[in-house]
């Protein structure tokens, strides 16, 4: 039997692998340091931590595919953080409002007899944002536990003007190259019924 392990606690990864039929017999959070490096640059920083969550649950299960995935906002080569206080979240909205950011999601997978990893670079651009639109943001509370301090996938898409590149990534997995790595790795990802 093929087992899919996500090394993840994140709640949208789980309901995004369920928007394309994919259910993993296993959530498990990996529990690794998320802090960035020494002068890390975004997009390494995201592939590191994809990778080390991977690394971290594979051990335990040989026979599985485990999928470990993480996302960063980056604003040039500034890693944003997954605010912590609402004057955390705030410096992160007005640092975006108005500018194009990068969002880099990477997944990394530790399959029984292959490993592949894959980053997905998505812009993002803001409209300026004011400060009833900040204010209104931030007592919505949304911006909890969200890298950059917001959720495409909730309020805050009317602050983006522009997207290029994968909507899902943006809010934590992106679907294409997910289900182009598993199937590539030998995992079915389109059963027959």
């Amino acid at each position: 039997m093929t087992r899919l392990i996500l090394a993840s606690a994140s709640p949208r990864r789980l309901a995004l692998l369920a928007q394309i039929g994919i259910e993993p017999d296993l959530v498990i959070a990996a529990g690794i340091d998320e802090t960035p490096h020494s002068k890390e640059l975004p997009r390494v920083h995201a592939e590191r931590l994809a990778r080390e969550k991977a690394e971290a649950v594979a051990p335990g299960y040989a026979d599985a595919f485990v999928l470990g995935a993480d996302t960063v906002v980056a604003c040039g080569r500034r890693i944003l953080p997954k605010p912590e206080t609402e004057a955390e979240a705030e410096k992160c909205l007005t640092l975006l409002s108005g500018r194009a950011h990068r969002v880099y999601t990477a997944i990394h997978l530790i399959a029984p007899h292959r490993i592949a990893a894959r980053v997905n670079e998505t812009r993002v651009t803001f409209k300026r944002l004011s400060r009833e639109e900040i204010s209104f943001y931030l007592a919505s509370g949304e911006w909890r536990g969200k890298a950059g301090g917001y959720a495409i996938q909730g309020l805050a898409a009317i602050f983006v003007r522009t997207l290029q590149g994968s909507h899902s990534a943006v809010m934590g997995l992106p679907l294409f190259d997910t289900a182009a790595l598993l199937s590539g790795a030998g995992y079915p990802v389109i059963s027959k019924a």
